[in-house]
């Protein structure tokens, strides 16, 4: 039976608080708010807790969950290369709607999907998640909805849509109606922006110099991103088709992106 706490109350709270993070670390999955929609959240390294999120999303392996952390040191951990831009791209604007796609770390022992080697990692701007992050380290998130039905922006909406495969449900009201994160590209030497959200590439640009839209590239099909191999890869973070889930439904044939 799954546990629902509503985190405006303090003492539901620290009780949920400590009940989700418990919950993560027997493998199993949470629900919690973030700055941009709810996520559904297991152990970033625990590979049957990462099975069990694509099983309630029913998302394959060639759609790797984002990794959110609560720490700028958690996020370091998990990349291998920040690239030239990285750092200066957390400073401006971590936490918040930035998912930065990167090499991963190759020694860490973890199994999200067919990453290809990246990680997409951010660190949200929201209280409820950060705490239970800094609680329990890396977790592996995605959007708390089942793959092609609409997001959840409400407790109500995820308990709808994941029921019991959830142990417990974060409630910290409804989510505030704001695009989803940007997500940019920084395995390349000039950063390639693989979806637009709530940090405009205007303001990416600022910091970086040049940045590549990706959505914009004539024959080019967003979250199939060239590497330095001869053919298009899938990389981490269900990273981007052209239009997300998060930003509605997705056109026919196409499943969107459900990276928080």
């Amino acid at each position: 039976m799954s546990r629902r706490y509503d985190c405006a109350d303090e003492e539901q709270h620290k009780t949920g608080i400590a009940d989700a993070a418990s919950t993560v670390r027997r493998g199993e999955l949470v629900v919690l708010p973030t700055d941009t929609v709810y996520g559904v959240g297991a152990d970033a390294f625990s590979p049957g807790a990462v099975a069990a999120l694509r099983r309630a999303r029913g998302r394959g392996r060639e759609a790797p969950p984002s990794v959110l952390v609560g720490t700028v040191r958690a996020a370091q951990a998990l990349v291998d290369d920040l690239g030239r831009h990285g750092q200066d791209l957390i400073e401006e604007f971590w936490p918040g709607p930035l998912t930065l796609v990167c090499a991963a770390t190759p020694s860490l022992s973890w199994d999200l999907g067919d990453t290809k080697g990246t990680v997409a990692v951010r660190m949200p701007m929201h209280p409820v998640a950060l705490e239970l992050l800094k609680e329990v380290g890396p977790m592996a998130v995605s959007g708390a909805h089942v793959t092609g039905n609409p997001v959840a922006t409400t407790v109500e909406q995820a308990v709808e849509q994941l029921g019991d495969s959830v142990g417990v449900y974060l409630d910290a009201g409804p989510c505030v109606d704001t695009p989803p994160s940007t997500i940019i590209d920084l395995t390349y030497a000039v950063p390639r922006v693989l979806r637009s959200g709530a940090i405009g590439i205007e303001r990416l640009r600022a910091v970086c110099g040049t940045v590549v839209n990706e959505l914009k590239r004539p024959g080019r099909r967003v979250g199939a991103v060239a590497s330095s191999a001869p053919e298009p890869v899938e990389k981490a973070g269900e990273a981007a088709e052209e239009k997300t889930e998060e930003d509605g439904p997705a056109p026919s044939g196409q499943n969107g992106s459900s990276a928080v």
